[in-house]
């Protein structure tokens, strides 16, 4: 699978997460035939332009969490976005059922 296959079938998966959910980096790098590449999935997301309607704000790190430095104004950004959506947070880490699970 070359760069743009993976490209593709990460913004695929992205793309089916339902509002108000979250998936972690490394899910959707397996879920996109990729396992072990979840680093790639956050290059392709940071690569999107402004304009995108990909859903990037659904996909967070391991620990539950937003990936950005929480003084920053990419967290606070993507915080409301996922709140706004019902995602659950406690404290800075979002609860076990806004997480995704795909069938």
């Amino acid at each position: 699978m070359g760069t743009k296959q993976h490209q593709a079938a990460i913004l695929l998966v992205v793309s089916r997460i339902p509002r108000g959910q979250v998936a972690s980096y490394g899910q959707v790098a397996e879920l996109a035939g990729l396992p072990g590449r979840a680093r790639l999935v956050g290059r392709i997301l940071s690569r999107l332009p402004d304009n995108s309607n990909i859903p990037w704000q659904r996909v967070v790190n391991a620990r539950s969490e937003i990936s950005f430095a929480r003084d920053s104004d990419a967290y606070r950004r993507q915080r409301q976005l996922l709140e706004q959506e019902g995602v659950f947070f406690s404290g800075a880490r979002i609860r076990r059922q806004s997480h995704w699970q795909p069938q």
